[in-house]
């Protein structure tokens, strides 16, 4: 009896421990905000994509705790700006950072 509580008491620290792994610190994510993250970047990347006055094969995108990263190359200001309008429209966007550049 004494080494069942004894095995049960290491497996609950081990399952602990592996817990405390997925969790998200200042400099990591954690396994749901990657999700999420990734969830967003695909929905921004679609919202581009389907904006005809935009060429989002030269959009780049990127997401870090609901932070949006656009960089790449486009034709005019109006495209940068136009970019950041749709990015900031999708859902679960925090805020974004502009590093597009004009061709």
């Amino acid at each position: 009896m004494k080494q069942l509580k004894f095995i049960s008491a290491i497996l609950m620290t081990f399952v602990l421990l592996y817990s405390m792994g997925c969790a998200s610190t200042a400099t990591h994510e954690g396994t749901g905000e990657y999700v999420d993250d990734t969830v967003i970047t695909t929905k921004v990347k679609a919202a581009i994509f389907s904006d005809d006055s935009l060429k989002s094969a030269e959009i780049n995108v990127e997401t870090y705790k609901g932070v949006v990263q656009l960089s790449g190359f486009v034709g005019t200001q109006h495209d940068i700006s136009k970019a950041v309008e749709v990015a900031q429209s999708v859902k679960g966007v925090q805020s974004v950072k502009n590093d597009m550049r004009v061709k």
